[in-house]
């Protein structure tokens, strides 16, 4: 239970490593190629029809934090029904679904949130970057 939180977090916090303007289109690729993870996965027509709906939500996530979260919550979903049917990510790692189903819920919080970096959360979380006179990163790329 641990170690796919941590992930989720390890994920959001390497995102820090990606300028602000780039951050959220590159996080819409990552999550149509997730909605892509399970084809052949065991579901025949629906995985298809699951890929083509996360692709369309990805799409809308290139404009807005909130669909890239609703994406990865789809995605947990997916996770769930692959686990409760057997049928993993990873056909070597029998709980790789289940662990992906309770990663990615972490990612989309984070995604809901804007997507901060590190540097802008502890900013939040600081009694000094409370202060509106102090420059903050934000997720469109402009300072304050």
């Amino acid at each position: 239970m641990i170690a796919p939180i941590l992930i989720g977090l390890a994920y959001a916090a390497l995102n820090s490593l990606v300028r602000v303007e780039h951050r959220r289109p590159l996080n819409a690729v990552v999550v149509a190629g997730a909605g892509a993870a399970y084809l052949g996965g065991g579901f025949g027509v629906w995985e298809l029809l699951f890929t083509a709906g996360m692709t369309y939500v990805a799409f809308r996530g290139l404009r807005s934090w909130r669909w890239i979260g609703v994406a990865w919550l789809l995605h947990t979903a997916w996770d769930v029904l692959h686990h409760l049917d057997g049928k993993p990510i990873l056909p070597f790692a029998a709980h790789s679904s289940l662990g992906c189903a309770i990663c990615d819920p972490v990612i989309a919080v984070w995604c809901f949130a804007g997507g901060p970096s590190v540097k802008d959360v502890l900013r939040r979380w600081s009694p000094r970057g409370r202060d509106t006179s102090r420059a903050a990163e934000t997720t469109t790329g402009a300072t304050a």
